[in-house]
């Protein structure tokens, strides 16, 4: 049986980034406002492989602001994974509104494996219309990794992502993966907003009087904006 994609919902995403020292100042904002957040799901470290053009052409859509542009990564989770169930995922993003395309397979990346071997397994578990956006995206471009905490409005509808202890690991001249030495990065936070269109309005709302700037910047952006600054 041929494999097809799971499709997530359209969603507006909004980012706020500061500095790691703002962390208890943001989990106090969420815990005490009005909307009654909740932790639905424990904290977790989250693992993303991109893959971007030989010109870093994903990275350069963001730069700009483009309004249609895509982003193709390879998703994990733990530390030490405690199987080789992983996610690639297709970022979709047309003017403000983001959705994406997801495939589970088998594999995540480790030493003992070469990324051109470790790409061909992956691309080998994709149906024909995954297989031709992640030849599109032919170059391992970096590694991330980053702890992740998840918030829940009291009536469901709106979610919060708090994502602290960003660190990056550039691949893009590497035969295997390599995870020793990280980019050097700022000691920051992102909190993301996540939700759907019919809910804009009361999720701006909620976005009032946080103690943040927005951010256009993705994670993947700003790893980017230092290995290319190098």
């Amino acid at each position: 049986m041929e494999k097809t994609a799971l499709i997530g919902t359209e969603r507006f995403e909004v980012k706020f980034a500061g500095q790691g020292s703002s962390l208890d100042t943001i989990g106090t904002w969420i815990r005490t406002h009005r909307a009654g957040f909740i932790e639905p799901y424990p904290p977790r470290i989250v693992n993303s492989t991109y893959f971007d053009t030989y010109s870093l052409g994903a990275f350069e859509e963001n730069l700009v602001g483009a309004s249609s542009r895509e982003k193709v990564r390879l998703r994990w989770y733990g530390r030490e994974p405690a199987s080789d169930k992983s996610t690639l995922e297709v970022k979709l993003r047309r003017n403000k509104l983001g959705w994406k395309l997801s495939y589970p397979v088998h594999g995540v990346p480790h030493r003992s494996q070469s990324w051109r071997n470790f790409q061909k397994s992956v691309r080998g578990q994709l149906p024909p219309d995954a297989r031709i956006r992640f030849d599109a995206h032919p170059m391992v471009s970096l590694v991330n990794r980053y702890h992740r905490r998840y918030f829940l409005s009291g009536d469901g509808l709106i979610r919060v992502t708090v994502d602290t202890d960003l660190k990056a690991f550039d691949q893009r001249f590497g035969r295997v993966p390599r995870m020793e030495q990280s980019i050097d990065l700022p000691d920051m936070l992102v909190v993301e907003f996540k939700f759907s269109p019919d809910d804009r309005t009361n999720a701006m709302d909620l976005m009032k009087g946080i103690p943040l700037r927005v951010s256009r910047s993705s994670k993947y952006s700003i790893a980017c904006s230092n290995i290319t600054a190098t």
